[in-house]
């Protein structure tokens, strides 16, 4: 192990508390944290300045092991703790980590209207295609055709891209990364953290045990694999045609504007209520 990593580790992690970890060997889980670290150190945010909340599942477990303010909240709620602390403390930087099933089943009317309101928070969602710690089951991203506890015979939902909603939904900032394009990943979740508004990073992961075991995906390594030969990044698809990216799926920044953010808005209705007159919003002064 390298200095850096050795460093790195001891500097950000409860290493003598929490581990070993419960992922299972091969997880892609422990490539996100690498990557959150380590874009978190190049930012050089203090530990303190931090707060990482999670909902249940597989990714939940995040905050149990890093040195940050954490909370590990309620199934599908991990987006209103973090709003409820951003709103309260909004000079600290707030990063909801979720699975795909917590984001965008249980928890998508809070991901959709987060994304909406453009609160100044980062969401970091690892898709995975399954929901693995609770069994298996199906998840909103379980592709077509697919097997899980939840559809032993195949099944016939259709899946949803959780990038491409987040950017119908209207978050300034969205982008998608892989676990083997760790590079790319680490500078993405950093552009997220530093852009001013609601940030969604949805990363490509691999279950290998609930998912890739039941659908003949192979190791880890393979699973991995396949992430590396279906991945265009954002720059060439826009040359592929339809047919030429069947199958495939896009990898970087989707969408990076500027909008108002709500909790700078939120903080100019507050001054406006004490002094007892409207103001901030369209039309307000």
């Amino acid at each position: 192990m390298s200095q850096g990593v050795t460093k790195l580790i001891h500097k950000y992690l409860r290493h003598d508390k929490k581990f070993p970890h419960v992922w299972c060997p091969g997880c892609g889980n422990g490539i996100v944290l690498g990557a959150l670290i380590r874009a978190i150190d190049r930012i050089g945010l203090e530990k303190d300045e931090i707060v990482l909340a999670s909902g249940i599942g597989c990714s939940g477990r995040m905050p149990v092991y890093v040195d940050f303010n954490t909370l590990h909240t309620t199934h599908g709620r991990a987006l209103t703790f973090a709003t409820g602390i951003k709103l309260a403390k909004p000079s600290l930087t707030v990063i909801a980590i979720m699975g795909d099933g917590d984001a965008t089943a249980i928890g998508g009317n809070h991901f959709i209207h987060a994304a909406r309101r453009n609160l100044n928070l980062t969401a970091i969602i690892i898709n995975n295609q399954i929901y693995g710690m609770t069994g298996g089951q199906s998840s909103p991203t379980t592709p077509y055709g697919s097997y899980a506890t939840t559809a032993p015979y195949g099944l016939i939902e259709h899946a949803f891209s959780i990038a491409e909603l987040a950017v119908t939904a209207g978050a300034p900032f969205v982008a998608r990364g892989t676990v083997y394009h760790v590079e790319t990943l680490e500078d993405l979740v950093k552009k997220a953290i530093l852009k001013r508004g609601f940030a969604v990073v949805e990363v490509i992961s691999n279950c290998h045990v609930q998912y890739g075991r039941r659908n003949n995906m192979g190791d880890p390594v393979t699973m991995m694999k396949w992430m590396r030969d279906h991945a265009i990044r954002v720059e060439k698809a826009s040359s592929m045609s339809i047919d030429d990216m069947e199958g495939k799926f896009t990898i970087g920044v989707l969408a990076d504007v500027e909008k108002p953010i709500y909790t700078e808005e939120y903080q100019k209705i507050r001054e406006g209520a004490i002094k007892g007159r409207p103001t901030g919003g369209p039309g307000h002064g």
